[in-house]
């Protein structure tokens, strides 16, 4: 589920879902064409995750996100208007056994196991660097006013920070949640963990949505719910895998609707 919001005019994340993969970018909130980075990101590591379906998920991200890079810079090179855009991105591809993510920004990644959530990125902002410094509590990051300001994201710098990449150890029933900060900066976690016991992940992502909205939803929410399942995955011939642990979302697998 993807929504503008109550206050921006137009919806800077972008989505995308698919049966291995899933993937959410937030333009970086300021900057020009946030929109544009964003999408392009999204789409270069959905089109090399699906040219690159059974290879191993750290090359296939790393891919993904180098072509994210060039393609977020020749869009600048391409139009000037757009320089300093930027976008967040977090994405985890499932190869049948294993379950990577890869995290570049403050959008989120969550696992949600037997009601216990637990955050599976590490938000690469400055009050995170505080935090991690210990020169800021952890209970007072959220209400910090510089809370959003973000040291790391794809831009068109060719020198670059880099970005997290990391096994994600996961069993059949675990649920996993990709978000923009639009959900995570309004939502609290323990409300996140209770709205995450619905059964069916796209309600569960629309009430997401909804608990966005009631707390004011000051900035585009974007929430991608996926259930880690057991069984015969079937690849694009229509050929079964055998049983095999398979990321599937329950949604069209099309793309995540941005309401705009």
């Amino acid at each position: 589920m993807s929504d503008v919001g109550l206050v921006r005019p137009h919806n800077e994340d972008s989505a995308w879902v698919g049966p291995y993969f899933a993937v959410v970018a937030d333009g970086v909130g300021g900057a020009a064409a946030g929109e544009v980075a964003s999408a392009t990101a999204a789409f270069a590591v959905a089109a090399t995750a699906l040219a690159r379906f059974g290879d191993p998920p750290e090359q296939v991200l790393q891919e993904g996100i180098e072509a994210a890079r060039s393609g977020v810079r020749l869009g600048i090179q391409r139009d000037l208007n757009r320089l300093g855009m930027a976008t967040t991105l977090t994405a985890v591809i499932c190869d049948g056994a294993r379950v990577v993510l890869a995290h570049v920004g403050d959008s989120r990644a969550y696992l949600y196991r037997h009601g216990m959530l637990s955050q599976i990125s590490t938000d690469h902002t400055y009050v995170q660097q505080l935090v991690d410094s210990g020169r800021l509590p952890p209970a007072e990051a959220r209400r910090h006013p510089w809370r959003n300001v973000v040291l790391r994201s794809i831009d068109g710098d060719p020198v670059n920070d880099g970005f997290d990449m990391l096994p994600v150890r996961v069993e059949p029933g675990d649920r996993l949640l990709l978000c923009s900060d639009g959900l995570s900066d309004l939502v609290p976690d323990a409300m996140i963990a209770e709205l995450l016991r619905t059964e069916d992940p796209q309600s569960t992502a629309a009430t997401l949505s909804q608990a966005a909205y009631a707390a004011g939803a000051k900035d585009n929410v974007t929430a991608l719910v996926l259930d880690l399942v057991d069984g015969p995955a079937v690849v694009g011939d229509g050929r079964a895998l055998g049983a095999v642990s398979d990321l599937r979302n329950v949604v069209d697998p099309a793309a995540v609707r941005a309401r705009r």
